[in-house]
Order: C-alpha cells, then structure tokens, then sequence
C-alpha cells in the first residue's frame, strides 16, 4: 500500500479521538454495573456444580491450548516485531542494504515503522497495565470465595483494597494478552479489515477468558472490563501513533495548496502581456 493511500486512511481513523474517553467511561460503567450486582455470581454458578467446577484447573490438553499456547504465540510475535524493527534500523544506515532489501522487506511485513512500534507498544502496554490494576485493586477469583468452596468472604472492589487481599483476579490478565491484538484493528494499514479484525480478536480474547472462568479464576466482569480497557488503551495510543503527524502532514499541505504555483504564474502573466 503507497503511502498515500495510508496516510489517507490514517484522516479517516483519526477523526474520532475522543472515542477512548468514550471507552474508559463505559469502562468506569461496566465496573460500577457488576459492582453492585449479583450477575457475576449468577454466571459463575453456571460453572460451578456439585462443588466442582466445569473444568479442573491445568487439565491437559485444553491448558495447552487455551494458555501456554496463546502466550507462545504473542511472545513470538512480540519477538519478530522487534526483529523487523532491528533490520530496519540496520538498513536505514546503510544505503545500499535499503535498495537491495527493499522488495523483501515489503514480503516480511507491509506494515510501516510507525505501524510496527505502535503494534509491538500496545502488546507490551496492554497485559503490563492490566497486571498493575491486578496488583492495586486485590479482587479475589470466584473459587477462592466461600460461595464456591474457597476461604474468603465476597466483597467489593474497595473493601478488597482496604482488605489487602492477597488476591490479583481484577482484571483479567490472560484474556487481556488476546485483546492487546486489538491493536491491530487501528493500524491504517488494515484499516478496510478492521471490522473483521474487531471480531477474530473479541473471539480470541474471550476464548481465553472463558477458559480461565471453566475453572473459577475469573468472574464475568473480570473479562469484560478487560476487554474494554485493552480498548481503551490501544485506542489512545492509536490517536498518539497516528493523529498528529497526520495533523502537521495535512497542514503542510493546506499551506501549500495555498501558494500560488509558479509556473502558473509565468504562464497568466504572458498570456496577460
């Protein structure tokens, strides 16, 4: 794709930059919604029966499947972001690996630098974020409560703050991996597939989260605000990656659409003599 083409799709992306504040309140909603409700606790005891849960923990082949396996996966990818950036580099320093690579570096990958950086930011800041929110908020997992055979009592986001549980289930960590793909869907690059991406990665990321709900170590909630931050944060980052250099590209070129062109001039001023 030429670069005009992509800068092209960049405007169009660009244009709604409030759509991450937009995600982190309903976030904020979403939050507030099975905070003070019993629907967790109705969809987890879909899970739970005769005191066991659908699924026993690490049972094989589905923890292989359902999580090493997605984590391999994004590790890799994360590694050959970081490959194709290095070459990059390289070549960007010497002239002559630029023309002689030229062709197989569009066959490696068709996105651009900018493109590659975001992408690689947005898996690194995605599970990193949601981990740190693990770590503030102490929410206890459903099989870890007395409802579901555990030891603990069922409490609310700030009573587990003030608790200092030893829990770290809020927000789901493993499901938020899947979802960093989102990124994806904001790279003007892809921007025609971004629907169809929108849907693979929702598939994927609660994939991964209703594995992890089969045995209790996640509620319902945990995996849709999840979801939804993992939104909220590749979309602020998209619109840091991609708005404003679009911004000054296309003042420039108002700018210069407003200079009269020389040859033009020449040209009406003979023909005015």
């Amino acid at each position: 794709m030429d670069d005009g083409i992509i800068e092209c799709c960049i405007l169009k992306t660009s244009s709604a930059n409030g759509v991450w504040l937009k995600l982190l309140c309903l976030t904020i909603i979403a939050t507030l919604l099975f905070e003070h409700s019993q629907l967790d606790i109705h969809i987890s005891e879909l899970f739970y029966t005769n005191g066991h849960w659908l699924l026993e923990k690490g049972t094989q082949p589905f923890a292989f499947i359902f999580y090493d396996l997605p984590k391999l996966l994004l590790i890799l990818l994360g590694i050959y972001l970081i490959g194709v950036l290095i070459l990059r580099h390289k070549q960007d320093s010497d002239i002559n690996l630029v023309i002689k690579n030229a062709k197989y570096d569009k066959r490696r990958t068709p996105l651009s630098t900018r493109e590659i950086g975001y992408l690689l930011l947005v898996l690194i800041a995605v599970p990193s974020m949601i981990a740190l929110l693990k770590g503030v908020t102490h929410v206890s997992c459903p099989n870890h409560l007395i409802l579901f055979g555990g030891d603990l009592p069922y409490l609310n986001i700030w009573q587990n703050i003030v608790a200092n549980t030893p829990a770290k289930c809020f927000p789901a960590a493993h499901a938020s991996a899947g979802f960093s793909l989102y990124g994806l869907a904001f790279l003007p690059t892809l921007h025609q597939y971004r629907y169809r991406i929108f849907e693979i990665v929702t598939v994927i990321g609660w994939t991964m989260g209703l594995y992890k709900m089969l045995f209790g170590d996640h509620f319902f909630s945990h995996t849709l605000v999840s979801m939804l931050l993992s939104l909220t944060i590749t979309c602020a980052l998209a619109t840091l990656f991609f708005k404003y250099p679009v911004a000054n590209k296309a003042n420039s070129i108002n700018a210069n659409s407003k200079k009269p062109d020389a040859a033009s001039f020449q040209k009406s001023s003979k023909t005015q003599s």
